[in-house]
């Protein structure tokens, strides 16, 4: 089965299972669609409106908009996952960290003393892990606190299927000292398989680069002593997709080389596809909004692996004589 079969068949809703999973900081719900791919039910809370459009618009739950704080009040549920807001703890953020208020883990380490579940996780950018590693330090101190064994891991979402090199923190929660992470896929899918049918195809409003821009392309990766373009290489995973690099025209921008030479800046469609949403998955808003939302969700493919690994644990399935996980950075190397 191609890469873009296995998505838009794997990735369907479906209502499989009894818990309720809450999802904070939701975004336009990639985590939460690899959740109810994995037969769970889902409940999103969200401030961005667009966000919250879109995954009320694709998914079996519904999200509410709303500002998270400390003081608020949530259902009672088995499993609560989320992306609290990463831009304090990001290299582009600047890496303010505890002091900026888009800071959200105040408020999810409350959601968790407050709701109780059995099993939570949080993604973060990795940033998280070296300027702001003091900080995420007590974070996780606060949630052992509660009576969690935590687990803590830099992860790629390459090694799941996702044709993207995109590294993240995965933090997860557990009552039970027996959770394992996803085992990694033996298959790395690549750019090709994702969008190689799509670079071709005639586009609307196509953004093409300029001459002005190839230009300040090419001093930019000069200084950077870049060996190989920054272009969309085919026979490999993408590089990350952010928000800027898909919605700016900056130096370090997503972009293509077609087959008469010219080049442009990735379509929301290829971005989806490396990001492993399905084809049937609609974006709400403008076109910088959906990149935006684009750039900031989790690889749907990626959270239904680790939505399996919760059903492992929630089932106690013995998962001994599985592969072992083999991750990137453990965090006690970069204490």
């Amino acid at each position: 089965m191609s890469y873009v079969e296995h998505i838009n068949s794997l990735l369907q809703p479906r209502k499989a299972r009894e818990e309720l999973v809450l999802d904070l900081f939701s975004g336009a719900g990639g985590l939460a669609l690899g959740f109810e791919a994995a037969g769970f039910e889902t409940l999103g809370f969200e401030m961005d409106e667009d966000c919250v459009a879109t995954y009320s618009k694709n998914l079996f739950g519904q999200a509410e908009k709303r500002l998270l704080t400390a003081d608020t009040d949530y259902p009672k549920v088995d499993i609560v996952i989320g992306g609290p807001p990463c831009q304090p703890f990001s290299v582009r953020g600047r890496q303010h960290g505890l002091s900026d208020t888009r800071n959200g883990f105040p408020a999810f380490i409350a959601a968790i003393k407050k709701v109780q579940p059995e099993i939570w996780m949080f993604e973060n950018v990795r940033g998280l892990m070296y300027k702001n590693k003091s900080y995420l330090h007590e974070v996780l101190d606060q949630l052992r606190s509660l009576g969690y064994h935590v687990t803590c891991q830099l992860l790629n979402a390459s090694h799941y299927g996702v044709p993207q090199n995109r590294e993240r923190l995965v933090v997860v929660g557990v009552r039970e000292n027996r959770y394992q992470l996803p085992k990694r896929s033996k298959v790395v899918r690549t750019a090709g398989e994702a969008v190689g049918d799509l670079i071709n195809q005639e586009v609307a409003n196509p953004r093409f680069l300029t001459p002005n821009m190839d230009k300040y392309i090419a001093i930019y990766e000069a200084a950077s002593h870049c060996v190989t373009p920054r272009d969309l290489h085919l026979d490999r995973p993408a590089r990350t997709l952010t928000c800027r690099n898909l919605a700016g025209s900056t130096s370090d921008m997503h972009r293509v080389k077609l087959a008469d030479g010219r080049r442009r800046q990735l379509t929301v469609r290829e971005a989806t596809r490396l990001q492993s949403f399905p084809d049937w998955f609609e974006f709400v808003g403008s076109e910088t909004s959906q990149f935006n939302q684009i750039g900031n969700a989790v690889s749907p493919l990626f959270a239904y692996e680790l939505a399996q690994s919760f059903i492992n644990y929630l089932d106690k399935t013995d998962v001994e004589d599985q592969t072992p996980h083999a991750p990137l950075v453990q965090l006690n190397l970069i204490e």
